[in-house]
């Protein structure tokens, strides 16, 4: 072929991403499986769906791509949880970030300069002794750590009133937009469809099957649908009469001027929930838990957060008391009763409509594994054990106590 044709062929291919990222031409009348909602876990599922020959797959999503959690967040991706089954599918997820930027030609420069947390009291040191315990057992090379030894990764910590820390060198970090915008791209290009600024305004079910979404488009039946609208799930579930336990809770965080590179892993404080990690350009990117603001989709940025984070900060790494905040924002985490997702068909009664909901703000970090599972699954293999665990019906029967809530929902 010539060089002119290949030029002709990554033209056509660019302006096929384009189309279909950007939400141009007409809403099909039908499809296999529709994604109602353009975060990282549906695109997720979108790209894993395509990558295994389902392309007949639309995704809507109400407002533009990142607008949510997934472009809201600090970008960590650990191994450090306190369940076994947490633990090996952030494995698995860790790895299919690694291979990313080989595998879907976008670089989110990931990089594993570890977790670390760090324990003010005897009680902090027992739950991460337990949880390392555990998470060696699964093949995580976590270590307890002595408080001089965390200042050996990270000099500039004040020490006072740190007792013990946990770290492990294989967590890591990476850039939130390219990585949604990767699976987008490469989804598209194996013929899913994606439509922004497309509202879903009613759900009905069809008698053979399935459901007829409504969208601000116009209407598209699907044999399948899948939730993954985030914080905003239970709104679509109610169309079918569905009520989702979970609630939108504020997370804000925030963003320094650049720095010189020091800081290589994310540091973590169980006490006061702070965590901060560095980008590759510099900025310092952290938050820090503000309890008491209840359930809100209000997503304003505070004076509170941002006096508490800098406290925390500075006690940490005095080093940090005068760096210039650029940029301040909230995203939703996405609640559950038991703190766990909430996966697989919603119900018996509607075996068509899947929920992917209830990640607690660590969505964006499952979202690997999670899509590939779900698009396991829905081409054919026998569902993991991870969508009867967190199946809906474990709060309505009482199983839900059984299912363990993690300890730490940091970073």
């Amino acid at each position: 072929m010539s060089d002119v044709d290949d030029d002709h062929d990554d033209d056509d291919h660019d302006d096929r991403v384009r189309q279909a990222t950007v939400g141009h031409g007409p809403l099909p009348d039908r499809c296999e499986i529709a994604i109602v909602g353009g975060g990282v876990v549906g695109l997720s599922i979108a790209y894993h769906l395509a990558k295994r020959g389902l392309t007949d797959v639309v995704v809507v999503e109400r407002g533009y791509l990142a607008e949510g959690a997934s472009g809201r967040n600090g970008g960590g991706v650990r191994q450090q949880w306190a369940t076994e089954m947490n633990i090996r599918l952030m494995q698995d997820s860790v790895e299919l970030c690694r291979r990313f930027a080989v595998e879907l030609g976008v670089n989110v420069w990931f990089r594993q300069g570890g977790y670390l947390f760090l324990a003010r009291s005897a009680k902090e040191v027992a739950r991460l002794e337990k949880n390392i315990a555990l998470q060696n057992r699964c093949g995580v090379p976590t270590k307890m750590i002595e408080p001089s030894a965390a200042r050996d990764i990270v000099p500039e910590l004040d020490l006072t009133g740190i007792v013990g820390a946990s770290f492990n060198a294989s967590d890591g970090i990476l850039f939130p937009w390219p990585f949604l915008w990767g699976y987008a791209r490469q989804a598209a290009v194996m013929g899913v469809k994606i439509f922004t600024n497309t509202a879903v305004t009613g759900l009905d079910p069809v008698a053979s099957g399935g459901y007829t979404l409504h969208t601000s488009r116009g209407a598209l039946t699907a044999r399948r649908v899948i939730n993954a609208t985030g914080a905003w799930s239970p709104q679509l579930a109610k169309l079918v009469g569905i009520d989702l336990p979970t609630y939108p809770i504020r997370h804000e965080i925030c963003s320094s001027e650049p720095l010189k590179p020091f800081l290589r892993p994310m540091v973590c404080e169980m006490a006061s929930g702070l965590y901060c990690s560095q980008s590759m350009r510099g900025e310092i990117v952290g938050g820090v838990t503000i309890p008491g603001h209840g359930s809100t989709y209000d997503m304003g940025s505070t004076l509170e957060f941002l006096a508490t984070y800098a406290r925390r900060l500075v006690r940490l790494m005095p080093v940090l008391g005068d760096i210039k905040v650029l940029r301040q924002w909230a995203g939703p985490y996405d609640q559950s009763p038991d703190g766990n997702p909430i996966l697989g068909p919603a119900s018996p009664a509607h075996p068509d409509f899947f929920l992917a909901s209830g990640f607690v703000g660590h969505g964006f970090m499952m979202a690997p594994i999670i899509g590939k599972l779900y698009a396991d699954w829905l081409t054919g293999e026998t569902p993991h054990e991870i969508f009867e665990r967190s199946s809906l019906g474990r709060f309505a029967d009482g199983s839900g106590a059984r299912h363990a809530k993690e300890d730490f929902n940091l970073g």
